[in-house]
């Protein structure tokens, strides 16, 4: 796979930013998108646009087939049971959310314990802070070694002891790059009578998927991470938990029969989709799965390991930087994720510089404040990040412009 020549799929890079190439660091908040997915979507609106499971006439019928087969690519993608296990959501916080309000509610008692980890993504802590407030629950977190951006092992296998009712753990944090063995922590969990529930926003775009290998309960990821559109995501859980869960959001489409003093609900994974969804969002991500298995998961993380390693090698020769997270000899613990900071020079003031010379980096505390400022002890951090479409001269682009802003800032 020539991943040099994959960026004249995108559109956008096809732009300058300040009368410069631009160059896109910043996948790990949204990737860009391949013109097969545009075209996915403007077919639809051009096409065959109308409202899915209502009507009886060609283009309804249409639209209806492109949204379950799109459910049917992603369960395939994942390795789920059925499509009918796949939920369709807004992202990744919806769906987490979701399991809080239905799955927590029901099951979360006063004095309950509910565990996530000091790396987690606000997504998956505010969730479980605002159930733990409303049930009397205590929310708990696996500490990690600052160092090394890793699990503390004895942390967590004290607080599995503690028996927590649910796990709420990301595969992949979003500022350290660390990526957690959930096989292993799922296993462990089931022995102690958990459920586990996965923010896989920052793995299933950059690795294979393997629903069943990893052993959790729940699975919530977000298509504009692995180029799909805004506004749509996925919400993976085992059967039995789904026909348990009572829907949070009642209306159309979610019903079996509707009376004016009860209702009952309708089959999976309707039961979870009230209202007209977002079909264009269901039929580009589809799209969008056909992108990725066209270039293959494995031929995607191969590459992002290479290039994250080459990036942080070029990284460490800056005066002044550090790396947060796992080290460089530690690839198959990385993901494309690299955040930094560099002495002297605020983040915001590095993405600024960046920007100068066409280069889109994060800068901030990247909706994770409790584990930069508590933990890692910054007030904010840089933040490059890879995908499909970057390469070694994206990075010495990036590598370029880091050295010209240090320069500026030590000529003051």
């Amino acid at each position: 796979m020539d991943f040099n020549k994959l960026k004249k799929d995108f559109p956008i890079f096809r732009i300058k930013v300040n009368g410069k190439p631009f160059t896109y660091l910043d996948s790990a908040a949204t990737s860009q998108k391949p013109e097969s997915v545009i075209s996915a979507v403007s077919d639809y609106y051009r096409k065959y646009n109308a409202n899915i499971h209502r009507g009886i006439y060609k283009i309804a019928i249409e639209a209806t087939e492109a949204y379950y087969k799109s459910k049917e690519k992603i369960s395939s993608f994942i390795g789920s049971e059925s499509p009918d296990q796949i939920i369709y959501v807004k992202n990744a916080t919806e769906a987490i959310n979701l399991v809080a309000l239905s799955w927590g509610n029901a099951n979360i008692k006063r004095g309950d314990r509910i565990l996530a980890t000091q790396m987690e993504h606000h997504s998956n802590i505010v969730p479980w802070q605002l159930l733990a407030k409303r049930k009397g629950a205590r929310l708990e977190y696996i500490k990690i070694n600052p160092k090394t951006g890793l699990l503390d092992s004895n942390s967590m296998e004290e607080a599995l002891e503690r028996k927590p009712k649910i796990v709420a753990i990301t595969s992949a944090s979003n500022v350290l790059g660390t990526i957690n063995n959930i096989t292993e922590i799922s296993r462990k969990a089931h022995r102690q009578g958990a459920v586990v529930m996965v923010d896989a926003a920052q793995s299933v775009p950059h690795m294979e998927t393997n629903i069943s290998k990893m052993g959790c309960d729940f699975l919530a990821f977000s298509g504009h991470k692995m180029l799909a559109p805004m506004g749509i995501g996925v919400l993976y859980a085992k059967r039995g938990l789904l026909e348990e869960m009572e829907p949070i959001i009642g209306g159309g489409d979610m019903i079996r029969t509707v009376g004016f003093d009860t209702s009952t609900w309708n089959e999976l994974p309707w039961k979870f989709e009230a209202g007209t969804p977002d079909v264009g969002g269901a039929i580009g991500f589809g799209a969008a799965i056909d992108y990725l298995n066209g270039v293959g998961m494995s031929n995607i993380r191969n590459h992002e390991k290479r290039l994250t390693k080459y990036a942080m090698g070029m990284l460490n020769g800056i005066k002044g930087l550090k790396i947060y997270g796992p080290s460089e000899k530690e690839a198959e613990k990385r993901s494309g994720v690299i955040s930094f900071s560099m002495e002297g020079i605020h983040p915001h003031d590095i993405s600024t510089l960046l920007d100068r010379e066409g280069v889109a980096i994060r800068a901030g505390h990247h909706c994770a404040m409790p584990l930069v400022r508590d933990v890692l002890k910054e007030p904010a951090l840089a933040r490059m990040s890879f995908y499909i479409y970057n390469n070694k001269e994206d990075v010495d682009i990036a590598v370029s412009a880091l050295e010209k802003a240090r320069n500026v800032f030590y000529k003051r």
